[in-house]
C-alpha cells in the first residue's frame, strides 16, 4: 500500500461518524430526493440543546458540507454529522417506519440515557 492510500484510509476513518442508515431509510431518502428533483442534498443529523430531556435531534436535508463534518455514503445517500454531534450520535441507527400508528424517521441511539414521553428529546 502506498503512503497516499494509507493516509486516505486514515482520513476516511477519522471522518466516519458511526451513524448507520437502514435500507428502508435509504430508500425513503432516495424517494424524497427524487420527488424534490435534487441530487445535491445530504441527510444531516445533529443534536442541539433543548427539549424536556436536554438535547433534541435535528434531521434535515442540507446542501452544505462544512469543514469539520463527517460524511458517510450509504449507496448514494450521504449522511452528514457535525463534529460536535458525533459523540452523542456514534452507534445510532436512523430507520424509517411506515405503519398505521407511525410514519417517519426514527433514531435508535444507544448513547441516550433517557428520553421524554414525546420521544423528541434525550439526555
Amino acid at each position: 500500500m502506498s503512503t497516499d492510500t494509507i493516509a486516505a484510509e486514515t482520513a476516511a476513518e477519522e471522518r466516519a461518524h458511526g451513524v448507520a442508515l437502514s435500507e428502508t431509510a435509504q430508500e425513503k431518502v432516495r424517494s424524497l430526493l427524487a420527488q424534490e428533483g435534487r441530487d445535491d442534498l445530504r441527510l444531516r443529523i445533529a443534536v442541539q440543546p433543548g427539549g424536556c430531556s436536554g438535547l433534541i435531534y435535528q434531521l434535515f436535508f442540507d446542501e452544505r458540507q462544512l469543514e469539520n463534518d463527517a460524511v458517510v455514503d450509504f449507496d448514494g445517500v450521504e449522511v452528514v454529522v457535525d463534529a460536535m454531534s458525533i459523540p452523542y450520535l456514534s452507534g445510532a441507527t436512523i430507520d424509517f417506519e411506515d405503519t398505521i400508528q407511525k410514519q417517519g424517521f426514527t433514531i435508535d441511539n444507544p448513547n441516550a440515557q433517557g428520553s421524554c414521553a414525546c420521544g423528541d428529546s434525550f439526555s
